[in-house]
């Protein structure tokens, strides 16, 4: 079975695909159709299923994993997959690795070094907090992304974001050594806890309804509030850890309902900003030639990179 990046224009194969999305549409004829991403770990490629019929609603549905007899074909310049035949396989019968793109260091190594930064905070009440969300959602906590798309989009992203930004934040408080080390490293650790909430899903993620009504900054600053109560910390270290998360976006046009009004929340922010964007332009500029630009990248003002 051939993986997605080594499709070419003529091939006719049988393989194994995830769908990743997956839309009924009506052509001028009147006859239905569906608009189709089919992935790996290795990519995805556009889909179509022409002449839809009535069971095929069930097949073609997102987050199911087929077994499809594809053509490839070249469309406006992009490769296309016609979708010949395709049946449902169970999840159980699959190697699930084959669909799900790993975070790019060892799980291992990141919950090493996750386990060790949180070890190295010494406020009673950081600590409290911190293992609180710990205990409560360890499993999510290692093995979701950090979104379903744009960065860190894949299994143990949020982890792999989390402690890339903890290695970051160590590195500049012995530059800014008047930065509350314990704050700064819980704000990093909890900023993103709400998006084992908002997103929802085992291979395919999606925002759930809590995640699309609330989103994950609000979810998590409200989480907060409500470990501090049963926690019973008096302390002023849950509004300051709140205010990390409510600002760590660093714009109101971003999704922060406040700006970044500390200097541990500031640098949350500008660390956040920082491996956020690195890792979306490492992912532009994969499979680009050296010499030439990366596609528009949306979430960079739509931007091409340039690959030296």
């Amino acid at each position: 079975m051939k993986f997605v990046n080594e499709l070419n224009e003529g091939d006719i194969v049988e393989s194994q695909f995830l769908i990743g999305s997956s839309n009924k549409c009506i052509n001028n004829m009147g006859s239905y159709y569906y608009n189709l991403e089919l992935k790996d770990y290795t990519g995805s490629i556009a889909g179509k299923k022409w002449e839809a019929k009535d069971e095929d609603e069930q097949i073609f549905a997102a987050g199911n994993i087929i077994f499809a007899k594809v053509e490839v074909l070249k469309y406006k310049e992009a490769l296309q997959a016609k979708v010949v035949s395709a049946k449902v396989i169970s999840a159980k019968e699959v190697d699930i690795t084959r669909f799900i793109k790993s975070a790019p260091r060892k799980k291992e190594e990141l919950i090493d070094k996750f386990n060790q930064y949180i070890v190295s905070i010494k406020n009673p009440d950081c600590v409290k907090i911190v293992n609180y969300f710990i205990n409560k959602d360890k499993e999510k906590i290692f093995n979701y992304p950090a979104a379903s798309s744009i960065h860190h989009e894949y299994a143990s992203g949020l982890l792999m974001h989390t402690v890339s930004m903890l290695e970051i934040g160590e590195f500049l408080y012995h530059k800014y050594p008047d930065i509350n080390y314990d704050l700064l490293m819980s704000g990093i650790i909890l900023h993103d806890l709400g998006k084992t909430i908002e997103l929802e899903g085992d291979i395919v993620f999606k925002y759930s309804l809590e995640g699309r009504l609330l989103g994950h900054i609000s979810i998590q600053a409200a989480e907060i509030r409500k470990a501090a109560d049963k926690l019973g910390i008096k302390s002023d270290v849950p509004m300051l850890l709140e205010h990390i998360v409510l600002s760590h976006h660093g714009q109101l046009e971003y999704g922060s309902p406040v700006m970044p009004l500390t200097k541990e929340a500031l640098l949350v922010n500008l660390i956040d900003n920082l491996d956020s964007k690195m890792t979306i332009v490492t992912k532009a500029l994969e499979g680009v030639e050296k010499g030439e630009f990366s596609q528009k990248v949306f979430a960079l003002d739509s931007r091409m990179f340039y690959k030296d």
